[in-house]
């Protein structure tokens, strides 16, 4: 399938998917404290998803039982929310989540810590978020899809933490997955050139030990394969003329 270019049409409904998505997680954040259950997050995130008229996109996706995905500590992804599963003081948890808007899709994750974390949970958090600071500085047209990708993996090895290989970012408009994979780790091919009017989810997802991952039986929830913590950021991204467009960050965001 090839890349699609948005039209103004299409970047002004995924604007206001990406918006919404924004709110939605900023409510979602304040939410998160020690003794809240996972599940009560999912009821949450979907109750604000449909009080805005959306829909959630994660929710029956391919099987996906819930709207948020909540993925605790050594979880790296897809952790399948429930009423009994607490968060616990010193826990981190990501929360991943999309929504659809007249046919358009967002999707963006955000990883917190619960209560007072330890130092190195918190540095694992900032410099996963950093990371995609880092990538999109080469997200503008004329630059190569993986400029992206190398800057994310320079930025994490440094720290010695490990970039999941399994998993990668992609893009997005009508579909929550279209082209192009996004990998987050380091490509000795250039990949495709950037255009305006692409619309990427660009996600590092960064562990603290090594770069590997095992799937549970639940056939959804992805851990780390040496039980070191995993964080999660991702912000669905708009190519533009200049300088990219983060549509799912609030104004004072970052």
């Amino acid at each position: 399938m090839a890349v699609t270019i948005k039209s103004e049409r299409e970047i002004q409904l995924m604007r206001e998917s990406c918006r919404i998505l924004a709110e939605v997680h900023a409510q979602l954040g304040e939410a998160i404290r020690p003794g809240i259950s996972t599940g009560d997050i999912d009821a949450l995130g979907e109750k604000l998803i449909r009080s805005y008229g959306c829909v959630p996109n994660f929710l029956n996706y391919n099987g996906y039982p819930a709207s948020i995905c909540v993925s605790v500590n050594d979880e790296v992804v897809h952790g399948i929310p429930s009423k009994e599963r607490i968060l616990q003081e010193g826990d981190i948890v990501s929360l991943d989540a999309g929504l659809i808007y007249k046919g358009y899709h967002s999707d963006a994750a955000r990883t917190y810590g619960v209560g007072q974390v330890s130092r190195e949970a918190t540095q694992l958090i900032e410099v996963t978020r950093q990371s995609f600071f880092e990538g999109i500085k080469y997200a503008k047209a004329g630059n190569h899809l993986h400029d992206i990708s190398n800057a994310i993996d320079a930025y994490c090895t440094k720290y010695g933490y490990g970039v999941v290989r399994d998993l990668v970012g992609h893009g997005i408009g009508t579909s929550l997955h279209e082209e192009p994979q996004i990998p987050n780790f380091r490509q000795w091919r250039r990949g495709i050139k950037l255009r305006p009017g692409m619309t990427l989810a660009i996600e590092p997802m960064i562990n603290m030990g090594s770069c590997y991952v095992e799937w549970l039986d639940d056939g959804w929830t992805v851990v780390t394969e040496d039980g070191s913590l995993s964080a999660h950021y991702e912000n669905t991204v708009l190519i533009t003329d200049g300088e990219p467009e983060l549509l799912t960050l609030l104004p004072g965001q970052s």
